[in-house]
């Protein structure tokens, strides 16, 4: 079965140094879980990393662009080193300088965003600084620092990766090989004059020092052409860095100027909607006073309605009593008048 995923690992090498054992333990239970005992084993072979190299871990995940422009930067302080490229040594060495400079800060930066990192007046920056110095001397570490895995903070106290025998060429002072040296022949020095022998003595010397000012000249050259190569180089990749900025940039760009599209052409619909509900009120509000002004004149009208209502059936009571008062009295004349038969 395959081993632990590269996110696995990034996740574990994550974790501050305090979980990490029970954060490992935990993966491998998942994996045995899983039916995959390879994997539970490779992840208990994890060891967990001092606060420092987490850190450095840290910032290799999170930031892994930055330790990119770290190792590239590391390989041509190296390539100079090799070379003996006085001036472009130093213009890399004040790079180098800057460099692992934001780095530290960029670390500080990423630690506080960490909830479980330990506080800033605690964190071992001055060993963070010394690995990133190390990375730049030495490519294993550097390749460790790439990787975030390390396990513990490196150090270097030599001058990058050449060693020193090779740089003492620049002084002057070193001595030829002693078989390089003409053998002397026993009574040779008697037999010779006094003035032969110093002239014997100074030649070699002579020649030795022109040939350390041939080859310091030869070596000085090479450095400039070396030094201008890596200037090139250098410019390059700060032109590729810049272009890749530059292109985040316009996509951002374009990204948030479609969202401003959007968002006005809804905040216009929004007005005409709103607009169109207004005159529907109002056109309402005007429905609502002719129908008030309608019920007014109907109640009105209902009133005088009922008033005359009142008076005609008054009028008709009236008209019923004096009826009826008629007959009557025209039934009592009618009486009268069959009794005087």
């Amino acid at each position: 079965m395959p081993g632990p995923s590269t996110e696995l690992v990034q996740q574990l090498y994550r974790t501050p140094p305090d979980r990490f054992v029970a954060a490992r333990d935990a993966a491998v239970a998942d994996a045995r879980r899983a039916g995959d005992p390879s994997t539970a084993r490779q992840l208990a072979r994890l060891r967990r990393p001092t606060v420092a190299a987490w850190l450095v871990n840290l910032l290799a995940i999170r930031r892994p662009e930055l330790v990119a422009d770290l190792v590239e930067l590391a390989d041509e302080l190296r390539t100079a080193q090799r070379e003996l490229r006085g001036p472009r040594l130093r213009e890399l060495s004040a790079q180098r300088r800057a460099v692992v400079g934001a780095l530290v800060a960029e670390v500080r930066k990423l630690a506080a965003a960490e909830p479980d990192a330990p506080p800033a007046g605690r964190l071992p920056l001055a060993e963070v600084e010394a690995t990133l110095n190390a990375a730049f001397s030495d490519a294993e570490v550097a390749e460790q620092v790439r990787a975030g895995r390390l396990l513990r903070a490196a150090s270097y106290a030599g001058f990058g990766e050449v060693p020193r025998p090779q740089l003492r060429l620049v002084t002057g002072d070193d001595e030829e090989p002693e078989e390089e040296r003409p053998a002397r022949r026993p009574g040779a020095q008697r037999a010779r004059p006094e003035s032969a022998t110093r002239t014997d003595r100074a030649a070699p010397g002579t020649d030795r020092a022109a040939s350390r000012k041939d080859r310091a000249a030869e070596r000085a050259e090479q450095a400039e052409r070396a030094a201008q190569r890596a200037a090139r180089a250098e410019r390059a990749r700060q032109r590729r860095a810049l272009d890749r900025e530059l292109a985040l940039a316009q996509a951002d760009q374009k990204r948030v100027e479609a969202e401003l599209t959007e968002a006005t052409g809804q905040e216009r619909d929004g007005v005409a909607v709103l607009d169109g509900i207004e005159a529907e009120l109002a056109e309402l509000e005007r429905r609502r006073a002719v129908a008030e002004q309608d019920l007014s004149r109907a109640k009105l009208a209902r009133r005088a309605a009922e008033r005359a209502v009142t008076v005609a059936r008054r009028r008709a009571g009236e008209v019923e009593g004096a009826i009826e008062a008629l007959a009557a009295e025209e039934g009592d004349a009618d009486g009268g008048a069959g009794a005087a038969d």
